[in-house]
């Protein structure tokens, strides 16, 4: 009984892995697809950066609305098929955006970006709390959530990587159309892995079929250290997708759409070898000192970053559409690339450190931790708008820094259970 309970966690181990990969790819979609839908649809208007990142807005406003949801719907239905109905809802969104570019309707982009948020937010409600309680919790589920995010970054690190070559050169002529063979490859994959989940066999750890309708006097929100995290969870996602995808449109500008979706695709290539350093040493450092040395770090980088003379530039190793090549790029990208390193950790110890000590109450917590994933959308939208008003696209950096600033606080002082008097069994 023993060999088969831990065979049916390794295969549900292997699936939610897999799954967090395609989280990365739809989520990771929305920004770098911003530069085609200002060439389509905004040339010529006025905070046009802000526009272009109304898809990536779009993609995680749904966290907002889904996020309960889709907790209330992991209890009732269980891990399984509610990851099922994730990945159906994610082939409808990417087929929504396939048909924006037939249409020519930025409408219907947004349309597409809001239900593939739908999918992203059920598919993370489901892999967070699986993989931390396969893992038994604590430094060793943490380490699970280090390893799927290990391939969480290499699906984001592909993704702006094949944009930018689909794309290459940004023209009057751009259009959503260019990046059909990817949006095919994506519904592809979301059709494979319905049938293969629908197939493999998951335990339900979070599944509840009672009844019961009494209400406690005690939820979630009675914990601060979860308060504060979900509210670090906000922050943290509008800074990870912030500094990429803000660098794309910096760098579209100066060196290409091909040469800017290859750095900001290194700035995921660089957490997915933070991942790889967090996945091997979790289960021997605390979640806190690894958030507060990333986050500490990660605001001087980024304010590094902000400071250096714009005329310096540095040769990175960047695809050029036929061959690699060294490409002379602002200094400045390579300190926001290199932040990378320090995100790469912070998922999984903002969700272990807000969740530990929860018991009974984690399920519902992941769908309030699924809703503030919203931050993703509002941060880099907020950026944008600053960039326009500024003009200056390393001003827009002070939001990034605020928000590692509080990360770093949170770390130090704001994860501490300091409500363990209450009831959690």
């Amino acid at each position: 009984m023993t060999q088969q309970r831990q065979s049916g966690n390794g295969v549900a181990i292997v699936m939610m892995i897999f799954l967090f990969a395609m989280i990365s790819f739809v989520t990771n979609l929305a920004a770098p697809m911003g530069v085609i839908v200002k060439s389509q649809f905004l040339e010529g208007m006025a905070n046009a950066n802000f526009l272009g990142m109304l898809g990536n807005f779009a993609n995680f406003l749904a966290y907002l609305f889904m996020g309960i949801p889709a907790g209330l719907l992991l209890q009732k239905f269980g891990g399984k098929k509610t990851a099922l109905a994730a990945i159906a809802i994610g082939f409808i969104g990417v087929g929504i955006q396939f048909l924006s570019g037939i249409a020519g309707s930025f409408i219907v982009y947004l349309l597409g970006a809001f239900v593939c948020g739908f999918c992203v937010c059920m598919l993370n409600t489901v892999v967070n709390p699986m993989l931390n309680t396969l893992g038994g919790g604590g430094k060793k589920g943490g380490q699970l959530l280090q390893i799927g995010g290990t391939f969480n970054s290499l699906s984001g690190t592909l993704t702006p990587m094949l944009v930018g070559v689909l794309i290459g050169q940004v023209t009057r002529e751009t259009s959503i159309s260019d990046v059909n063979p990817l949006l095919f490859a994506a519904m592809g994959v979301f059709a494979l892995t319905f049938i293969v989940l629908s197939i493999v066999k998951i335990p339900e750890l979070h599944k509840n079929t009672e009844t019961k309708t009494e209400k406690g006097k005690h939820s979630a929100w009675s914990f601060r250290h979860f308060v504060l995290g979900a509210i670090g969870i906000f922050i943290y996602v509008g800074v990870e997708v912030g500094i990429p995808g803000t660098l794309f449109f910096f760098l579209e500008g100066q060196v290409g759409a091909a040469t800017a979706g290859f750095v900001a695709g290194t700035y995921w290539l660089m957490m997915l070898v933070g991942r790889f350093v967090g996945g091997a040493i979790g289960g021997k450092v605390s979640s806190k000192a690894m958030l507060t040395v990333a986050s500490g770090v990660g605001a001087l980088l980024v304010l590094t970053a902000m400071f250096s003379p714009q005329t310096s530039s540095i040769s990175m190793p960047v695809f050029t559409g036929s061959a690699f090549a060294n490409v002379q790029v602002p200094i400045s990208a390579l300190f926001l690339v290199l932040v990378g390193l320090c995100t790469s950790v912070m998922w999984g110890g903002i969700f272990n450190l807000a969740v530990e000590g929860l018991g009974r109450y984690t399920a519902a917590a992941s769908g309030i931790f699924m809703m503030m994933v919203v931050g993703g959308g509002v941060l880099p939208l907020v950026q944008n708008f600053i960039a326009d008003q500024t003009g200056s696209f390393m001003t827009s950096y002070w939001v990034p820094v605020i928000g590692l600033s509080y990360l770093f606080f949170y770390a130090l002082v704001g994860s501490k259970n300091v409500n363990t008097d209450i009831d959690v069994k």
